[in-house]
């Protein structure tokens, strides 16, 4: 069965395009693992779920060389204790020079007259006459403690007494609708030429058009309607399925039409309200179908 893509209807192997909606059908193909038919553009099969897209050539991993570390002995020296008079020889080794490095050493060598720039009169003697400004104050913030404040326990609500609570509320009646039997869904034909109307029988499943014969008796006799020479005894047939009609044809001589289109001999066509059908060339033959 080929599954339609638009209206999930199942259709024959082989067919070209859906019954139900005359969408065309995608190709198909099969499995190569468990032979399962799959479609043509499908991913995985939906039966053994073999990847189809790796049925190419497989990707073979090109060999690595491992690296291997090898084995050498790695020589420690052997620990020599520092010489102690190599430690004197370093500059201040004894740390006499204090812990800052700002001040340089002391030369023995007479010092240098150098030309010394003039000092320039400090403000300060300026500022002393202004008053001096007072200092900014800083308000101390309020000491929040790390612990957690309690929170108080909830209020609960004063008893009520039994006079003051008001009587449940009766439950609001729900409105049942009374289950009415549904309709049956009335099929019938009605031929073109006389505006004759013909009703399907409901209790069949597969019914019979054609005219009387000893194989397959006709649930539908046409021998009675013009032109019935070119129908076959055995010629088409109506099939129910739930609320749906399909005809086919069931290899009658002059074939069958549906909207003026042959139809092929092993398809079958799903009848819409207002379609078409003609038995046999001509349109001599032609019934509409119709649901009440």
């Amino acid at each position: 069965m080929i599954v339609c893509p638009n209206c999930n209807h199942p259709n024959p192997d082989g067919a070209v395009q859906c019954e139900a909606c005359y969408t065309p059908l995608p190709a198909t193909t099969n499995c190569p693992s468990c032979g399962a038919n799959v479609q043509a553009d499908a991913a995985f099969c939906g039966q053994c779920g073999y990847n189809l897209h790796s049925a190419g050539v497989p990707h073979v991993h090109s060999p690595v060389a491992t690296t291997v570390t090898p084995d050498v002995p790695v020589e420690v020296p052997p620990l020599v204790p520092p010489d102690p008079l190599l430690e004197l020889l370093q500059p201040d080794a004894l740390g006499i020079s204090g812990s800052t490095n700002s001040h340089p050493p002391s030369s023995s060598l007479p010092p240098t007259e150098m030309a010394v720039p003039p000092v320039a009169p400090a403000q300060g003697a300026v500022a002393e006459s202004s008053p001096p400004e007072p200092m900014p104050t800083v308000e101390a913030l309020p000491v929040v403690s790390g612990q957690s404040i309690p929170t108080p326990p909830p209020l609960e609500p004063p008893p009520v007494s039994e006079a003051e609570v008001p009587p449940p509320a009766a439950p609001v009646p729900t409105a049942t609708v009374a289950r009415t039997q549904l309709q049956q869904v009335m099929a019938r034909l009605i031929h073109v030429q006389t505006d004759r109307l013909i009703e399907l029988p409901q209790n069949l499943s597969v019914i019979h058009i054609g005219k009387p014969n000893d194989r397959i008796p006709p649930d539908i006799d046409v021998s009675g309607f013009p032109n019935s020479e070119v129908v076959s005894r055995i010629h088409a047939d109506i099939r129910v399925e739930g609320d749906a009609h399909y005809v086919e044809d069931v290899g009658s001589s002059n074939g069958t039409y549906i909207n003026n289109l042959p139809l092929l001999p092993g398809n079958r066509h799903r009848l819409r309200p207002g379609d078409r059908i003609s038995l046999g060339k001509g349109d001599l033959m032609t019934f509409l179908f119709q649901l009440a």
